[in-house]
């Protein structure tokens, strides 16, 4: 076999082994992880993760879900905790502590210490039988039969099991909370989604810049700030009111069909009734207008009041798309 072979196999028996040991777990979800569930959404407190070695790393992604999915969440490293950061729990929190074997010596000085503060215990460990079992007042059950490594000694498909089961509680807690989509954007409020669902036009117009001509002006004025505000759009006002608007494709049409532009005033080339909308409206909404009509500009008008344009470029820039 070659090295290229042997590389593709064992990527292969890798994720073949931890899909395997990832389905398994399917058989640990019974009353318990129903009681464990019921148990962190009626938590006053927050949900204190805590492990030690590659289970401290999983406990922190676990938190990281769980705070992004609205449950408030922190994560407490085991060996820490009896130096001093104990102190991170408060009497209404609920501890989860992970641990494979569940005898770890930083495991079994912590767990008895959680119960004497009368905090829940929850125990996720790959050994039912170990100090943790036995010291938790419920147990997630995260076994696997083997690692993926040749030794089966570096931790892979049980800190795998520890991930998904903790993916498990998370997407549960969600379901119980009906957590929607807009509420998942309140605490991403800088991803795509949070700024699809929250970010509204006014926080992206750029009210600086303001292409507008009065009505009875040239064409070559309506040019002219067109050329200097780059926006492709001029709009045409009348004592502040909107009356039409001037774009790039109605100068190319004009030209088109005239040589001398120079007694032609924006009302006889402007387009009347443009696509307007508010500063209030969701930038999504906006982009689906864009979209619809097949145009990059829209006029952004409160009240009545001309506030600017709002231009295809303003949304590209906030990655929305």
């Amino acid at each position: 076999m070659t090295t290229q072979e042997k590389i593709i196999q064992a990527a292969k028996d890798t994720l073949v082994s931890e899909s395997k040991s990832i389905a398994k777990l399917i058989d640990f979800i019974d009353d318990t992880f129903v009681k464990v569930v019921e148990t962190l959404a009626e938590c006053r407190g927050r949900v204190v993760v805590s492990g030690i070695g590659k289970s401290a790393i999983i406990a922190q992604k676990i938190v990281a879900t769980f705070n992004s999915t609205g449950t408030p969440a922190l994560f407490l490293h085991a060996s820490e905790a009896i130096h001093g950061d104990l102190g991170m729990v408060q009497p209404n929190d609920v501890v989860i502590c992970i641990s494979k074997s569940g005898n770890s010596p930083e495991i079994k000085v912590l767990a008895p210490l959680l119960k004497r503060y009368n905090n829940i215990l929850i125990g996720m460990t790959g050994n039912t039988s170990s100090f943790l079992a036995k010291e938790s007042h419920f147990v997630l059950n995260t076994w696997v039969d083997k690692e993926s490594c040749r030794n089966n000694l570096a931790p892979t498909n049980s800190t795998t099991a520890q991930l998904v089961m903790g993916d498990a509680l998370a997407v549960c807690l969600m379901e119980l909370r009906s957590f929607s989509a807009e509420d998942f954007a309140k605490y991403h409020p800088g991803g795509a989604l949070g700024k699809k669902l929250l970010l509204r036009v006014g926080d992206v117009l750029d009210q600086t810049h303001k292409p507008m001509v009065e009505s009875g002006s040239s064409v070559k004025d309506a040019i002219v700030e067109i050329s200097e505000k780059r926006l492709g759009v001029t709009a045409v006002l009348n004592q502040n009111k909107l009356v039409g608007i001037v774009t790039d494709g109605d100068i190319r049409r004009m030209l088109n069909k005239t040589e001398n532009i120079s007694g032609l005033t924006v009302e006889e080339i402007m387009t009347k009734n443009p696509k307007t909308i508010s500063s209030e409206t969701l930038v999504s909404e906006a982009l689906n207008i864009l979209e619809d009509f097949s145009i990059t500009q829209l006029i952004v008008l409160d009240n009545h009041e001309y506030k600017g344009v709002l231009h295809l470029h303003d949304i590209l820039k906030e990655g929305i798309l």
